[in-house]
């Protein structure tokens, strides 16, 4: 529950799931143990043939960090299995730090729930009703203290009838006659006689030990008959706190949350609900804990790392419901706002696992060998092997050191990179999705998708593909404008295709475009190249 998620930005490239993953180690590897690498969506064909390649598995998947009902401090009281005693149950509840007991199946699901207003409300109906039914033996004798002096000749597993304090009476007057009564007496030898003689359900001794005499007389008695240090008034009262748990507590439809429910949902039901207290199950319906409204008010908010962005509109839903701490990035400032002063690191390099292999040295950290190469691979791709302007002489000096400590060489890395960077087997929609960002620019919303390859020719072969995808998101999406950059490593270039307004094309990037497509030589930056361009424009 006290994990921290560092997280990238949506539709995550290399350089955001492995940036993500090395400064989770690193923070781990320097013993903060809570951190713990994520991502937002799928995994794109190159980065996870990175991760096969040095024997990592993707990190795990979020889908937002709203707060849940994980993230509530909520009670963890004992969970009774439905044959406990409303006795035992009462002693829990009156320690005064539960006001509900869930009660559960052998298996750990729920059963139902007991309250003191549940036991209550049992209590007052055995006045008008103070009988008991297949009261288990087990139970009675529990709460009463008491043991078999005889079992009536049968081996009685429970009891049955209406509660009879033994009075006395005259002859005439018998109302303790017949079977279906348990008898409490005191030192009273004729009624015990009496009662013996009508073969009564159960005769309880209270505070007194049966004449060994009487017993023998009536040893053909089916009464089963049971000492108790109590006095009979007293119990008169437990023996209805023998009964089973399952007899007053609330079943049915009781209103319950999973660990996986949000908040803000929670909030809704409760306001609308009666109960004092709700029990929390897992995810296999098990029964973890109870909630109360109090639990609401001041819950533990997510706590959240961002790497490789800093614009909401790439960030994990739900941000501004989680603390954010730190974010690591190596694009422009943008639009996150904090409730209290964070740490942000932001450095003009092209890939933002260079930051985080510097921050390994500063820390006296040295990396795994697989984390190295894993680290290579991301720079390598963000910075389309050197050949991107956003590429760094830090950059380059930063793979060529981890790649040593890896053992492995840039030049065989990066054809494992570019090669599986673009498949004849996947579609348009999984090829523009693969690497696509949105960005909000003075009041336009554009989407822009970047595919590095090696043979853009090829790739241009599915021109018409790629703008009947691209025009359904623009729909969809109700972008202003959407672009596909096919980057070509070797010719060192950028294909254009876009759905939009000419005019924005021509005098972004002063080209005349023909039939939605232009060629931009030497453009290889979505980030330098692209964004920067369109923004002066529209800004």
């Amino acid at each position: 529950m006290n994990d921290i998620y560092v997280v990238g930005h949506k539709n995550p490239d290399t350089d955001s799931v492995v940036s993500a993953m090395a400064y989770a180690a690193l923070r781990n590897a320097s013993g903060d143990r809570e951190y713990k690498a994520a991502r937002l969506d799928h995994v794109s064909d190159e980065t996870r043939r990175m991760l096969n390649l040095f024997g990592f598995q993707a990190p795990l998947k979020i889908r937002d960090v709203r707060t849940q009902v994980s993230d509530i401090d909520f009670d963890t009281p004992p969970a009774l299995d439905p044959t406990v005693t409303l006795d035992h149950a009462w002693k829990i509840l009156q320690d005064g730090s539960n006001t509900t007991i869930p009660i559960v199946n052998a298996d750990g699901t729920l059963y139902g729930t007991l309250s003191a207003g549940d036991i209550a409300t049992y209590n007052m109906n055995t006045i008008e009703a103070p009988e008991v039914s297949d009261l288990p033996l087990f139970n009675l004798l529990g709460v009463i203290e008491g043991r078999i002096i005889n079992d009536g000749g049968d081996m009685v597993n429970s009891v049955s009838g209406k509660i009879v304090i033994a009075l006395p009476l005259n002859e005439d007057s018998l109302m303790f006659k017949g079977e279906h009564n348990i008898v409490l007496c005191g030192n009273q030898p004729d009624m015990i006689r009496r009662a013996l003689k009508e073969n009564v359900n159960a005769l309880i001794l209270c505070g007194t030990s049966a004449d060994s005499e009487i017993l023998k007389e009536y040893k053909d008695s089916r009464t089963c008959v049971i000492y108790s240090p109590f006095d009979a008034l007293s119990v008169s009262k437990l023996i209805y706190q023998a009964a089973p748990a399952s007899r007053a507590c609330a079943k049915g439809d009781v209103v319950c949350f999973h660990l996986s429910d949000y908040i803000d949902d929670v909030r809704e039901i409760v306001l609308k609900s009666r109960f004092r207290s709700y029990p929390v199950l897992d995810e296999n319906d098990k029964v973890v804990g109870t909630l109360s409204r109090f639990h609401l008010l001041k819950p533990r908010h997510k706590r959240v790392v961002l790497v490789d962005h800093n614009e909401s509109a790439q960030a994990v839903p739900g941000l501004d419901q989680a603390d954010l701490l730190e974010i690591i990035d190596h694009h422009r400032l943008a639009d996150i706002q904090t409730t209290q002063p964070i740490r942000v690191r932001n450095e003009p390099v092209g890939s933002t696992t260079t930051i985080v292999a510097e921050m390994y040295q500063e820390h006296g950290v040295t990396p795994a060998p697989n984390m190295a190469g894993l680290m290579v691979s991301a720079i390598l791709s963000d910075t389309v092997m050197f050949k991107s302007p956003t590429c760094t002489k830090r950059d380059i000096a930063m793979a060529e050191r981890l790649s040593r400590i890896a053992g492995v060489t840039i030049e065989d890395i990066g054809k494992e990179l570019f090669d599986a960077s673009s498949s004849d087997s996947k579609s348009a929609e999984e090829l523009i999705g693969a690497d696509f960002k949105e960005f909000h620019i003075a009041g336009q919303t554009l989407g822009v998708s970047q595919i590095i390859c090696v043979d853009s020719g090829k790739m241009l072969e599915r021109k018409e593909e790629f703008l009947d995808t691209m025009q359904l998101l623009k729909k969809k999406n109700g972008y202003d404008m959407i672009i596909l950059m096919l980057t070509d490593v070797l010719v060192e270039g950028t294909v254009l295709l876009y759905f939009g307004n000419d005019d924005t094309i021509r005098y972004a990037f002063s080209v005349e475009p023909k039939d939605n497509e232009v060629f931009l030589p030497g453009v290889m930056s979505r980030k330098k190249q692209i964004i920067p361009m369109l923004t002066a424009l529209w800004g």
